[in-house]
């Protein structure tokens, strides 16, 4: 379900969603998602075939604790963006993958949440078989990631300014 209140149009009549941390979002038609990321992670999978796509957007690599299954994890939000896709029809064997954030910023943290994100995006994308075609990972900067469901396009606008909770652990 689309949370319409995240939901825009340009004088074209494109679809503009912002998909928040913890979201996932595989529209049925052709959507431009933007999200910013600092410390979390979003992974694009595109189907070539069906031309198609959805995408998500986590903060954390691993669920905490038992029972606590949302998508502002990695090992949560990765597989059920994989399955979503499937269930709408796409076949993994058509899909490719793009992973945009991960940054850290050491006057932030000490902990490098970024890379474990980052890593666990490879890990699964790796272990379900499906190719990762681009990432802009990593660094110091937040990002705005700008994704075309219709085209596979993506744009990656580097930010320095972000707000506290971009960053893990929260400000």
């Amino acid at each position: 379900m689309i949370n319409r209140d995240n939901c825009s149009s340009d004088n074209s009549g494109r679809t503009h969603y912002f998909l928040r941390p913890g979201y996932i979002f595989v529209p049925d038609h052709s959507v431009v998602i933007s999200t910013v990321t600092g410390s979390g992670v979003s992974v694009c999978i595109y189907d070539k075939k069906q031309q198609k796509g959805g995408m998500n957007h986590f903060q954390l690599p691993y669920m905490a604790a038992k029972g606590k299954t949302t998508a502002l994890y990695g090992n949560v939000a990765v597989i059920t963006l994989i399955r979503m896709m499937q269930r709408q029809g796409y076949k993994k064997k058509n899909l490719e993958a793009q992973i945009f954030g991960g940054a850290c910023r050491p006057d932030k943290s000490d902990m490098d949440i970024g890379r474990d994100n980052i890593d666990i995006a490879r890990k699964i994308l790796i272990k379900e078989k499906i190719s990762i075609i681009s990432e802009d990972t990593g660094g110091k900067k937040g990002r705005k990631i700008v994704f075309d469901t219709g085209t596979s396009e993506v744009a990656v606008l580097k930010v320095d300014n972000l707000r506290d909770d971009d960053w893990y652990p929260y400000m």
